[in-house]
């Protein structure tokens, strides 16, 4: 396979090609990932984000692989959406932890038009702090999407691994890119499928008609109660050629290690960033499984010389002694 060119991303990858790459051998891979992320990046810089629960529990979907699915025991109390106030106050917490994007999720199928003012109440409080906003909520109407815009909202995630239809998707991205905010689609591996099955969730994102800006990709946290709490993880490789390969089909995007980062090793971490990823979930829980936390996730990003996207830190003395 011939070198690849960063200069412009493409929309037009083929199975096959993605394919290639996840088969190359594995230190070219990460090579040629890394040389793609530093032609369009700064590869000492991580993204900070911090996503909350707004609102927890009781979905109506079934995905197999959730707490908050209504179908399943987990012993997770539902909960009403969060007041404004609440959800500002957590945001400004975030911001003075280091986040630069605070992103808000709530287990629902889609928004209800009853909730869409009290949301955007939400994405306005965060917006004037100075964050990034990003917001996941579910299927969204063309209304909806333009109303969560004119609030201040930057980002909407829609993954491609819930039980919606692929048509159902489709329609809320098309939705928020019509309304003129960035997208934020990702997926989640690890849970029993092939490698065929990456390569089909990353050749349907590189063929969007635009890349998402933001990619997460999320390794399965086994959750007691549901049909996969029993999976066991994902190989590390695996996981390190699904992020070097997610950053060569989607230069331009900001490729997130977001969940199961708990259970990953620093060197496993370290490896991530070396294949292109760029952004992490900080905090103590994302939605609800943990997270690292503000200590160890600090001590890592000094002891590897990188800092928070746009901030400049003189080196620690005595890193890696």
């Amino acid at each position: 396979m011939p070198p690849l060119d960063p200069a412009e991303p493409r929309t037009d990858w083929t199975r096959g090609e993605i394919a290639a790459l996840f088969e190359l051998p594995f230190t070219e891979l990460v090579f040629r990932a890394g040389q793609v992320h530093r032609a369009w990046f700064d590869p000492a810089e991580i993204q900070l984000s911090q996503l909350l629960s707004i609102k927890t529990g009781g979905c109506a979907e079934n995905c197999g692989y959730c707490s908050q699915s209504a179908s399943f025991d987990t012993g997770l109390a539902a909960t009403k959406l969060m007041d404004a106030e609440a959800v500002i106050a957590d945001a400004e917490r975030a911001k003075a932890s280091g986040a630069q994007r605070f992103c808000m999720g709530a287990a629902w199928r889609d928004l209800k038009d009853r909730d869409v003012p009290k949301v955007a109440a939400m994405i306005a409080g965060v917006k004037a702090l100075g964050l990034e906003t990003c917001a996941t909520l579910g299927m969204l109407t063309p209304e909806q999407a333009a109303t969560l815009k004119t609030a201040g909202l930057d980002y909407y995630n829609h993954n491609l691994d819930t039980s919606h239809t692929y048509e159902d998707r489709l329609d809320t991205l098309e939705h928020v890119r019509a309304a003129g905010m960035k997208v934020c689609c990702g997926g989640i591996v690890g849970m029993g499928e092939s490698r065929a099955d990456r390569v089909g969730l990353l050749h349907s994102l590189a063929t969007l008609p635009a890349h998402p800006e933001s990619l997460p990709v999320n390794a399965l946290v086994p959750i007691k109660g549901t049909p996969l709490g029993e999976s066991p993880p994902i190989d590390g490789l695996e996981f390190v050629r699904t992020i070097a390969v997610a950053r060569l089909v989607c230069p331009k995007a900001r490729v997130r290690i977001a969940a199961g980062r708990d259970s990953m090793s620093r060197d496993l971490q370290a490896l991530c960033f070396l294949a292109g990823a760029n952004s992490i979930f900080v905090g103590t829980k994302l939605l609800t499984t943990p997270l690292p936390g503000l200590d160890k996730d600090s001590q890592l990003l000094a002891d590897l010389g990188m800092r928070p996207a746009g901030l400049k830190f003189p080196k620690r003395s005595g890193a890696g002694q």
